[in-house]
Order: C-alpha cells, then structure tokens, then sequence
C-alpha cells in the first residue's frame, strides 16, 4: 500500500482508528516502564505511541503517512507528552541495531510476503537483548468478518508463522481468539486476532 494510499485515508479531521490505544497493547500495561525506548511501527495518527508516552516511556513513531504523523502530534499534545515521529516506510527503513526495549508492533500487515520478511528482520535486529515485542495482528479467518485489515489471507498471521519468526525468543503470550473489536472507523466489528508477547533473548 503507497503512500498516496494512507494519505488519502488519514486526510481527514476524524481519527479513523480513534485515539484510545488498542485493547491488548493497553492490557500489557505491566510491561511498559518510565524511560524505555520504545518503537511504535506504522503508527498512523498515534494512539498507541501516546498512549505509550502517558507511560512514561520515551517514544519513536515512525509512519509512511505524513497527514497521520501531523495527527499524532496534535493528539500528543492535546495530551501533554512528546512524541518523536519520523516520516519512513517500514519496508525500507534503517533499523538501527538494539535500539529499543519494547517494539510495539499492532495491526502492520501492509506488506504481504515476502517483502513483510524486511520488517520481521528488522524487528529483530532493532530490540536489545530482553527488550519485549507486543504485536497484534489479524489470522486469515479475518476475511470471512471483513471487519479491518487487508483482503489478502497472505498477509495475515498464524501462532505456527508467529513461532517461527520469534521462537527463538522466550514466548511470554501467543493467543489467537475472535473477539469484538471497535478502533474508529476502519476497525469495527468481531474479528479474528491473534496476540504476541516475546522477549528477545
């Protein structure tokens, strides 16, 4: 999906994943410490990285969309924290070698195999050594809700593709489960997730 593409769906004054974080990132509360580096990956408008920022923790936003990178600046001031955004494409980005203690990484499935690969490496590239990884991500069933996400089954995740990519690293929660979910516009209705906690080795 281009650029033109998320900025023609973020050109607008509404938050069309509304503002509150995501469900299960904000379940993880625990896990998100004052002072850690965090990365928020394809960001859009910022309701995860600010919310991340309220606690506590240092944040770098990175989106493709400058238009969602504009709104999430607004929201983090409305909010009162920073929030470091940078415009760049996570399939072509330089992942800065343990970087970060958490990586934040909800609904990104933009990129079907195997370019998706470059953003799986560079997730494991960028966290430290004990650095934690919260993902959220939609299961090929999502296609029969058609509630959010891409149309494509390829694109989606499965705990066998998840184990794979991150087995190696100690696997605190994988779960897949179909549960109701309602982020703005785009993300609304009962849908089939699948939810990933792993620390890095």
């Amino acid at each position: 999906m281009s650029t033109e593409f998320w900025n023609a769906r973020y050109a607008t004054d509404e938050y069309v994943f509304g503002t509150a974080p995501n469900v299960f990132l904000a379940s993880q509360k625990a896990l998100v410490h004052p002072g850690m580096r965090a990365l928020a990956i394809a960001d859009g408008e910022g309701r995860n990285g600010v919310w991340l920022a309220e606690q506590g923790a240092a944040v770098h936003a990175i989106d493709v969309s400058p238009f969602a990178l504009e709104k999430a600046r607004k929201l983090a001031a409305a909010r009162g924290v920073a929030l470091e955004t940078e415009e760049a494409d996570a399939l072509n980005w330089h992942w800065p070698e343990a970087a970060y203690d958490l990586v934040v990484a909800i609904f990104i499935q933009f990129a079907p195999p195997p370019a998706r690969d470059r953003v799986i490496d560079g997730i494991r590239r960028t966290l430290k050594s004990g650095g934690v990884l919260i993902l959220q991500g939609y299961t090929p069933k999502q296609g029969e809700f058609g509630t959010g996400g891409p149309p494509n089954a390829e694109n989606m995740y499965t705990a066998a593709l998840l184990r794979e990519w991150f087995g190696d690293w100690d696997i605190l929660h994988l779960r897949e489960h179909e549960s109701f979910i309602s982020e703005g516009s785009h993300h609304h209705g009962q849908s089939a997730l699948i939810d990933l906690v792993a620390r890095k080795a």
